[in-house]
């Protein structure tokens, strides 16, 4: 049929229908850009590299004398005697801290009154005070005695023989641990719903029992993170103990610099980098404990350091094969 005359005849294409349209091409999503933290990288980049850059240029830290003093025997003997002094001090801390936990949460207002007035005391004080307090006991009380209270005794000791500068030091730093440990201890039970508490007993469950299998497994879950800090900071707190005569790692470094006063430096980099050791080695033990104890709390475990690393490697390969792709 032909157009009527007058008739504006089109020439434009007619408009795509939507039914009959190709597959849309697909486009690059570019993230957000950041340029503020773009820029605090980079100073945070400069500022490390300049940081590194001076601590292996600059001969006033003398590497060459950090390396002949990171193994000596002296240095050695005295980091013995601080893992020594640790491992002992957190063992009888921590024992102590779960008496007094105990006793503060007792029904016994003798037992409660006690704890917390040891706690508060030892907290106030002091550590150096409480050590050099302890290494002069002996000006007090000279001897020791077990017996009968306000009566005779039957066994007599002499306190300047019993009070070595070990016992002195591993006494001072458990009398101070365990009050700290004792807080740690007793907000772990009280995170622990009283819901628990209520069922076990609804049980018939003797509260020894109900302690042990059921309250404090799930208190630690609180109580570890809490106590691995305290732990490291007793680590650094062993140095307190060449006040009293006790010659730890800390202390054997103060006597080579004493005879060797060019190298309190590199003296003082060695006690630095043991120390940093020390607490990365229990910080790892920690994850791994923290790991362990957060099984059905969780939906899934945290992460290794090793998975994270493997994760990360993936991802990167990912994000290449994208970019190449493209």
């Amino acid at each position: 049929m032909s157009e009527p005359l007058g008739a504006a005849v089109s020439l434009a294409p007619p408009p795509p229908d939507a039914t009959s349209a190709g597959p849309p091409t697909a486009q690059r999503v570019l993230p957000l850009r950041r340029p503020g933290r773009l820029l605090a990288t980079a100073v945070v980049l400069v500022l490390v590299a300049q940081f590194v850059h001076g601590l292996v240029s600059n001969p006033f830290y003398q590497w060459d004398r950090f390396a002949y003093w990171f193994l000596r025997p002296t240095l050695l003997d005295g980091l013995l005697i601080t893992l020594e002094v640790t491992a002992l001090s957190a063992v009888l801390g921590l024992l102590g801290g779960v008496l007094l936990a105990l006793a503060r949460l007792s029904r016994s207002p003798v037992l409660r009154a006690v704890s917390w007035t040891y706690v508060w005391a030892l907290r106030s004080v002091p550590l150096i005070v409480v050590l050099i307090f302890l290494y002069n006991f002996s000006a007090l009380y000279k001897t020791l005695s077990i017996g009968v209270p306000f009566g005779p005794a039957f066994l007599t000791f002499d306190e300047s023989r019993l009070a070595t500068d070990m016992t002195v030091a591993v006494v001072g730093l458990s009398l101070n641990e365990a009050a700290y440990a004792a807080e740690v201890v007793r907000g772990g039970i009280l995170s622990v719903d009283q819901g628990q508490h209520e069922a076990a007993a609804a049980l018939g469950l003797p509260r020894g029992y109900q302690f042990r299998r059921i309250v404090l497994p799930q208190a630690l879950r609180s109580i570890v993170p809490a106590y691995v800090n305290q732990l490291i900071g007793l680590i650094k707190g062993t140095s307190l103990v060449f006040y009293v005569s006790l010659l730890d790692l800390f202390g054997a470094a103060q006597t080579m610099g004493s005879t060797y006063p060019g190298d309190i430096v590199p003296l003082l980099l060695v006690v630095t980098v043991w120390y940093l050791i020390l607490t990365s080695l229990v910080s790892v033990v920690q994850f791994y404990v923290e790991r362990h104890y957060a099984r059905g709390a969780t939906r899934s475990l945290p992460p290794t350091p090793f998975h994270r690393l493997r994760d990360g490697l993936r991802d990167l390969r990912e994000r290449a094969r994208k970019e190449a792709a493209v």
